[in-house]
């Protein structure tokens, strides 16, 4: 970066950005978030549409989280160790704005089920691509005191763009006259034209923040960081060759066991997906053993991606591994938001789970609105949450944030009249604004710039991994507990909320330093 690019410097540190520098840098989460909140507010739909049944929702989402498991390290990695003409991390948001627009404008005219199910799969890949390094950027960009108005930043920009993309099929319906049904098989001219609206606002964004925003090289990276003393990770020790080995026989047999056992008691299928995943996870640290071998701490970094990311999975920061149970009840609760609350509203408040008819379809439709309000919401939460944080703590906040979601998903099971769900939505707003920046701000001063981009994709193991066990268990718990009353998905997803709301109270932090630090950038 050159040195006119910068307002406030300090000799030896990282120099403050103006707060248009921090919007631009920021403005292509605007157009990401346009294209994630497309895909949760209307894939569900589509998938009923070209005839999947409630119980095969889930299972038919899988693609998202597990896309995002296995793209978010390897991106991570690699931005990490890129070096090229456009910086660091931006060829990654170049790519992949230019192959999810293209997801985007072919999923609304999938032809058959499995077809969606693969642009999913495409699209989730696509957008990981480009979402993974942003979180990043703001950490390589940013001191540390700015960083929390950066997490903040990306949180208003998600609310702006999720408010607009999930409101498109309801305002292109009701006030361009945009036929929101369809015949039997084919995706509504509301949800299509949406789609395509949508694409260029994700492509123009992005585009935007590539154009407008450098890059710190990684020799700048590494001076800033050792004229603060560096940044280490926290280890107790390292793992050896013999911990992967006896761990990979461990998760073998564990996966093993549960897969025979799904198989002999006939389960549901869909819990194939969390025994082969343990499984899997053997052989992965097996491979770890062969490749460490007896080769000295000094040669790990250099024995390539896959044992880099698994090995430094294992070497996290204290804090990440408490947060990761807050993650878990997090984004658990809110994949069963996502997947289930076209379902719910449509059965339970419009009366009608036939795809076809006008009442499912108004209900579809609202269920955009109201995704839209709890963005919205979460964009002016995003604004005061620093200050609550100033008040009472980061920690308390989160607390207090999560309980106001979670309550808001309760709910919906005692408020009939479909025209007043737009009030929980105000609680489940707050905690989602909640949810994409504290964690952020509790994690940014704890990780080494030179493995900013893997940890921050490691982190999303935590978002991915309730995703994928909600996937594969709550089509079930519905179908054995709750007669397939999708409502009830919304109710478990209440009370895991505020477990995460509790959860956070036990993480290590330094609570005062970080939320004063929270609260000054925005005063």
């Amino acid at each position: 970066m050159s040195d006119n690019y910068h307002n406030k410097r300090v000799p030896g540190l990282k120099p403050e950005l103006s707060f248009w520098q921090i919007f631009n840098m920021c403005f292509g989460f605007l157009g990401i978030q346009f294209g994630f909140a497309l895909q949760n507010a209307n894939v569900s739909r589509i998938f009923q549409t070209l005839g999947a049944s409630i119980e095969e929702i889930p299972i038919l989402w899988i693609a998202a989280p597990l896309t995002g498991l296995l793209v978010q390290p390897i991106i991570g990695y690699l931005s990490d160790n890129t070096w090229s003409r456009l910086g660091r991390r931006r060829p990654y948001f170049l790519i992949g704005a230019i192959c999810t627009t293209l997801a985007i404008f072919v999923m609304p005219h999938s032809p058959a089920l499995w077809i969606a199910a693969g642009m999913l799969w495409i699209m989730d890949a696509s957008i990981n691509i480009a979402m993974e390094p942003f979180r990043a950027f703001v950490g390589d960009n940013l001191p540390k005191r700015q960083r929390p108005l950066g997490y903040a930043m990306q949180s208003f920009f998600i609310g702006i763009g999720a408010v607009v993309a999930s409101a498109l099929p309801y305002l292109l319906t009701n006030y361009l006259g945009v036929a929101n049904t369809a015949p039997a098989g084919e995706i509504a001219d509301s949800v299509r034209y949406a789609f395509y609206f949508g694409g260029a606002v994700l492509f123009c964004a992005v585009l935007w923040t590539v154009i407008s925003t450098k890059e710190y090289s990684p020799e700048q990276l590494a001076a800033f960081e050792t004229a603060q003393g560096g940044q280490q990770v926290a280890l107790e020790r390292h793992r050896t060759g013999k911990d992967y080995q006896f761990a990979s026989l461990v998760w073998v047999v564990l996966g093993s066991l549960l897969t025979l056992a799904v198989w002999g008691q006939e389960l549901d299928k869909q819990l194939y997906i969390l025994s082969l995943g343990i499984f899997a996870f053997g052989p992965l640290q097996f491979y770890c053993a062969v490749k460490l071998g007896s080769k000295s701490d000094a040669e790990r970094s250099k024995l390539g991606l896959v044992f880099n990311v698994v090995d430094d999975l294992f070497h996290m920061p204290k804090a990440m591994h408490q947060l990761a149970i807050v993650q878990f009840f997090s984004w658990f609760a809110l994949f069963a938001m996502w997947i289930y609350t076209t379902a719910a509203v449509t059965s339970y408040h419009y009366g009608s789970s036939d795809v076809m008819s006008k009442a499912y379809n108004d209900g579809a439709d609202w269920v955009g609105m109201l995704f839209a309000s709890y963005n919205g919401f979460a964009a002016l939460a995003a604004l005061f949450i620093p200050l609550l944080a100033r008040k009472i703590g980061i920690r308390l906040t989160h607390t207090v944030n999560m309980f106001c979601g979670g309550l808001g998903l309760i709910s919906f099971y005692f408020i009939k009249d479909p025209g007043l769900l737009w009030l929980p939505m105000i609680g489940v707003g707050i905690a989602w604004a909640s949810i994409l920046s504290v964690p952020y701000a509790m994690l940014a001063g704890i990780l080494p710039s030179q493995k900013m981009g893997v940890y921050m994709g490691i982190f999303n193991f935590f978002i991915v991994i309730p995703q994928l066990l909600a996937a594969s268990v709550l089509g079930l718990l519905l179908k054995s507990l709750f007669d397939g009353q999708a409502i009830y998905a919304l109710l478990t997803g209440g009370v895991l909320m505020m477990i995460a709301g509790v959860a956070v109270l036990f993480v290590e932090h330094t609570d005062d330093a970080n939320a004063g630090e929270l609260a000054t950038t925005v005063d």
